[in-house]
């Protein structure tokens, strides 16, 4: 399972710099050759030579792509350089989201954003091989790429690409460097600060991998899991869903060990795909909320209705899961590497074994090493969980050519440095965070609410953006107050495994009024299923006047929005319950069925609107209504009529 190079892999991204002062100014200036980047008024576009080999001991060289904001304020000395994370994952698709995120502190550096060594437009390293499946052993498949690339293979480590930085820094004519970096960046970037003091002006670091990480065993993100589950119900936000989600937790992974339990996930055109759920993709769900944040939104009520027995909801939080990996993975604007991948992780990480021995003894050894951590370390997950997690599996089969690399004890130089952790960041919990603040003189760490990796990127608020302007300002860097969610982002409601389990609408009584809830749930359902998709569509710049979706109901049928309605045909979130009609921005026709429901027509009070709307009809030949319906269960319409 490649969850390790998901991690790297965040709609997240670094900004390590360099630029300076071995040569004389007019002689580093003439070694990049700028010239107008075709299709951007704002980039130049220049190249710069380096060794392949930064020691000189092997021949050959590499030219790396970059490009440069210039400062707007005069003639920048210093400047801001960015790489993305992973590491494979190229930086110039992300030039113009560096510049926006930085905002001010670009007004008087320089911005340089250029494809580190192996990846995007700097000699991309490519072997088909590394396309592996996620059902496949990566083993085979390790060993023949890294055959494929020879022994230059080796020329590929975080050193490397540091060296690459301070050339850029020496070629550019630059005294000092803003490092910014993002997930792997911020090793990118500790590792520079740490070799090249006097030539760093700040550091920002945002999701943190220590320098001498990452871990292979994931050691801080089986720790944060518990903290993570109860931070996420704290101020009784799962009052309503559960008073136990680590307890939940911890019986849905007793459970997936004596096997995988099976759901059903209901596509846009109302067919039932059953799909199977272990415990490597209970964990992986959990680190994809990392990155989606309304994924982890989820999370309790769906690990609470699973481990009651209703596999509905973790099967369709799973499928949107792995919907949000395969498009990290696949666009092509984010271009990630797998061949720099492992190139860079299998020759960095500290694995616990012999680098001599044989692929089936380096598994035994961390096998063994693993079993060492003890049950408290990894619970409510097993130790099999640890070694599907980590590259371990595929860089036990890869042919090393240096020794394991030493522990990096040197000092961080004593400059301006921002320490951003999302509080809810599995990838690199706040532990890392921590472990580097206490490395750096006068560092100053924040922690931001309601956010996962990448934080710059995906803080709701302005608290990460605020912080960074203060730190270039030498005003005080405030923390981040401890308020509610955004809308979107709140937990949702545990889906009722049967009809019975729901009291009848305010007003109503019997079958009928159940029925009647029934549909008031199922509307806020799909307004939710709405909400996330037009999240989708418009971060995709996908939302127009033409725009349209279909989604699968939990249990049964589909809903569809085009042409200013939503259709529904069958679509069911209460067992036994569907609902089919129309709905547009001033009329419902619903019809009501199902083998547990009281049938019958709902309609809409053509005299009633918005918070005073009234629904009703007859259900099971009882007059029904409610009162009120409209902000709660029919937000639908009023995004169809914004839409129109």
């Amino acid at each position: 399972m490649r969850l390790s190079r998901l991690a790297g892999v965040l709609f997240g991204v670094l900004l390590a710099v360099c630029l300076g002062a071995a040569a004389s100014a007019a002689r580093a200036q003439a070694q990049i050759a700028w010239a107008p980047c075709g299709g951007s008024n704002d980039f130049a576009c220049g190249h710069l030579t380096v060794p392949l080999d930064p020691s000189g001991g092997t021949p050959g060289t590499i030219t790396l792509a970059i490009r440069r904001h210039r400062a707007p304020v005069g003639e920048a000395k210093d400047a801001i350089v960015a790489l993305a994370g992973g590491p494979g994952q190229a930086a110039i698709p992300f030039a113009e989201q560096f510049a926006q995120l930085l905002g001010p502190i670009a007004d008087t550096r320089d911005l340089i954003v250029f494809d580190q060594r192996g990846i995007g437009l700097s000699h991309p390293l490519s072997c088909h091989r590394f396309e592996i499946s996620a059902n496949t052993s990566p083993g085979p498949a390790i060993a023949e790429c890294a055959a494929q690339i020879g022994p230059t293979r080796t020329f590929y480590a975080t050193a490397d690409s540091v060296a690459d930085i301070e050339a850029i820094r020496v070629a550019g004519g630059y005294e000092k460097l803003v490092l910014y970096g993002t997930s792997y960046g911020t090793k990118v970037a500790e590792e520079y600060a740490q070799d090249y003091p006097s030539h760093v002006e700040a550091l920002i670091l945002d999701s943190v991998v220590p320098p001498n990480g990452p871990d292979p065993l994931d050691r801080a993100t089986f720790a944060a899991i518990p903290r993570i589950l109860r931070q996420l119900c704290a101020a009784r936000a799962c009052s309503q869903i559960t008073p136990n989600p680590v307890g939940d937790l911890a019986r849905l992974v007793r459970r997936l060990a004596r096997g995988a339990l099976h759901g059903r996930v209901i596509d846009g055109r109302g067919v039932a795909h059953t799909v199977q759920i272990t415990s490597d993709d209970l964990l992986a769900i959990l680190i994809e909320g990392d990155l989606e944040p309304t994924l982890r939104s989820e999370v309790p009520a769906t690990i609470r209705a699973a481990a009651d027995g209703d596999t509905a909801p973790l099967a369709q939080l799973q499928a949107r899961a792995d919907s949000g990996e395969e498009s990290e993975a696949e666009s092509p604007s984010e271009s990630f590497d797998n061949p720099l991948y492992f190139a860079t992780s299998c020759e960095d990480e500290e694995f616990p074994w012999n680098r001599a021995a044989s692929p089936r003894t380096r598994l035994a050894e961390a096998n063994a090493q693993i079993r060492a951590l003890g049950e408290s370390a990894i619970a409510p997950f097993e130790t099999a969980n640890v070694l599907d997690l980590s590259d371990m599996q595929a860089c036990a089969f890869w042919p090393f050519t240096t020794p394991a690399p030493t522990a990096d004890e040197a000092p961080f130089p004593s400059v301006p440095t921002l320490i951003l952790s999302g509080a809810d960041d599995l990838r690199t919990p706040t532990a890392n965070a921590r472990e580097v603040a206490a490395q750096i003189p006068g560092s100053h760490l924040l922690v931001v609410p309601n956010t996962g990796h990448s934080v710059l990127g995906s803080d709701p608020t302005h608290c990460a953006s605020d912080a960074l302007q203060a730190l270039f300002a030498g005003k005080p860097i405030k923390p981040c107050s401890a308020a509610p969610p955004p809308p979107i982002l709140r937990l949702t409601p545990l889906p009722p495994a049967r009809l019975s389990d729901i009291a009848p609408a305010k007003g109503n009584r019997g079958l009928p009024g159940r029925t009647l809830e029934a549909v008031v749930l199922t509307l806020e359902d799909f307004d939710h299923q709405l909400a996330l998709r037009l999240i989708k569509a418009l971060a995709s710049d996908e939302l127009g006047s033409s725009f349209s979706l279909r989604v699968g109901g939990l249990r049964a049928g589909w809903a569809g929005l085009a042409d200013e309605a939503v259709s529904f045909d069958g679509y069911s979130y209460v067992p036994g319950v569907t609902v089919s009609g129309k709905l547009t921005p001033h009329t419902i026709e619903l019809h009501i069925g199902g083998a547990m429901a009281a049938h019958g027509n709902l309609l809409a009070d053509p005299q009633s609107s918005g918070p005073h709307k009234t629904l009703g009809g007859a259900l099971g030949g009882r007059r029904v209504h409610l009162q009120g319906a409209g902000p709660a269960a029919l937000g639908a319409q009023a995004a169809l009529a914004d839409l129109g």
